[in-house]
């Protein structure tokens, strides 16, 4: 088991005092309201990230659980959006205001650089990030809001941990709808080499369900932005009928999970195929209809307002902003197996991102984004060991 690194560390008074045009904003309608209380309660209705090492089973799915309390990697981390690990030990985190920041194996942190163009208005900003090696260079992707639109830009990353710099950037994919709510902004590497990007509606819902529109989807694209070979509509869109889509991961099984926000409703987990119509604004949550996909778990929006997702074997772990807490749910090819676990509710705030880093979960708060209740040292990325469960 791989230890959580002890040390934390402030990024000082320049992150503190870092220019942010953050307003207030909904990441789904329901999300403007407090956090939820502390009881637990059950789901509405139940119908790449790495992970750790196991030996996959279509008879046996392998599962996972937390070993222990979440451990604070660092800290004053202002508005961090997503992370992505290294098998050096060192973590990228993101910051809605456009820097990029390098925390490393000890816990000290420092600012690599700051994406171009940034407009950190409403949901927007610099969101989701994700990470390409490859004998002859290592590939940072960043997912932005900019002035007239959404965007996924990629640098290089130069030199070793503790030395890394940012290349020049270069856009792979642009002409993705913005607006002030609905920015989607999760990337992902999936198991077949392609980088999977989610959108948002961009607050007009009809443009989710237009397969000509990059609204409300989830786009699968190559390592330079062009549209996948083999996708289902000979673009770039993967699946459609999403309202605002921010967390992807795929389990042992090859099944690829995605988070969606509800409206006023439920919030969903639904597994993704290519192809897909996952039924909004036509329908919100389970509807039955064979035209569209139902999820395979919901909530109401006040234990939920899902994020980030992390797969480990076929675990999945939630990141629930206006929850305040992480769902832990294990899943199979016939959907949900047991009830959702709720874990640390209320005990770290809104949860933004969650990603497997080997056998450790690691988790970024989401409370100085002026929604949530800041403590002293907020935001933070935290650690939490993962072991597998005993079948």
């Amino acid at each position: 088991m791989t230890s959580p690194p002890a040390a934390r560390a402030t990024l000082g008074s320049v992150l503190l005092t870092a220019a942010l045009t953050l307003t207030a904003c909904v990441e789904s309608a329901s999300d403007t309201e407090s956090a939820s209380p502390s009881g637990v309660s059950a789901p509405v209705s139940s119908s790449p990230n790495p992970s750790p090492s196991s030996s996959p089973s279509a008879a046996l799915p392998v599962m996972w659980r937390t070993a222990g309390a979440p451990a604070v990697v660092a800290a004053d981390l202002r508005v961090p959006w997503s992370v992505v690990p290294f098998a050096d030990g060192t973590r990228i985190v993101s910051l809605r205001g456009g820097e990029i920041v390098e925390v490393d194996a000890g816990g000290s942190a420092r600012i690599l650089g700051a994406a171009s163009g940034v407009s950190a208005v409403g949901e927007g900003g610099l969101l989701g990030l994700a990470v390409l090696e490859t004998d002859a260079q290592t590939w940072l992707y960043a997912y932005l809001t900019s002035w007239n639109g959404n965007r996924v830009i990629r640098m290089p990353l130069v030199g070793a941990a503790g030395e890394r710099r940012l290349g020049a950037e270069e856009v792979i994919l642009e002409g993705i709808p913005k607006a002030s709510t609905h920015n989607g902004g999760r990337l992902a590497f999936g198991p077949d080499g392609y980088l999977y990007v989610a959108t948002g509606d961009a607050g007009s819902p009809d443009a989710a369900q237009d397969p000509s529109s990059l609204a409300g989807k989830i786009l699968r694209v190559g390592p330079d932005g062009a549209p996948a070979a083999g996708n289902p509509f000979g673009t770039a869109v993967y699946s459609l009928g999403h309202r605002n889509v921010q967390g992807l991961a795929w389990t042992d099984d090859g099944s690829m999970w995605a988070t969606e926000f509800g409206q006023n409703r439920v919030d969903e987990i639904n597994r993704i195929v290519a192809g897909a119509n996952y039924g909004w604004p036509v329908h919100e949550g389970p509807a039955g209809d064979t035209a569209y996909v139902d999820p395979v778990v919901t909530w109401s929006p006040d234990q939920a307002s899902p994020s980030g997702l992390a797969a480990a074997g076929n675990t999945l772990f939630v990141a629930a902003l206006r929850g305040e807490r992480v769902w832990m749910l294990d899943v199979g090819p016939e959907g949900l197996i047991g009830d959702p676990q709720p874990l640390w509710i209320s005990e770290f705030g809104r949860i933004r991102d969650a990603v497997i880093d080997g056998d450790e979960l690691l988790l970024l708060t989401n409370n100085t984004d002026g929604r949530g209740s800041p403590s002293g040292d907020d935001d933070r990325l935290l650690s939490v060991p993962l072991v597998e469960a005993a079948p």
